[in-house]
């Protein structure tokens, strides 16, 4: 399951999206050195068994996830998101 990552305009989590725009949950920053993985829709099932934090780093909470789900987890900049009207 290979799954895009988007940051949040405030910041504070990031946001799991499958290849189909599907949401799969979110990573969270809860405090320093504390990320925290919150599955969400088809994810719940599939992530059920993961770990999910707290996590040092937002780069170990990805990590955890490609483990688990034997996908990848690509960082997406607001640039690279799709238009929706295209």
């Amino acid at each position: 399951m290979d799954i895009d990552v988007t940051r949040k305009p405030d910041g504070t989590a990031w946001l799991l999206t499958d290849l189909l725009g599907r949401a799969m949950g979110y990573v969270e920053d809860r405090a320093e050195g504390e990320f925290m993985i919150y599955p969400a829709g088809q994810a719940i099932e599939t992530m059920q068994a993961m770990r999910r934090g707290p996590f040092g780093s937002l780069d170990a909470a990805l990590a955890e996830i490609e483990r688990f789900t034997r996908g990848t987890c690509r960082r997406v900049v607001d640039d690279e998101r799709p238009d929706p009207d295209d």
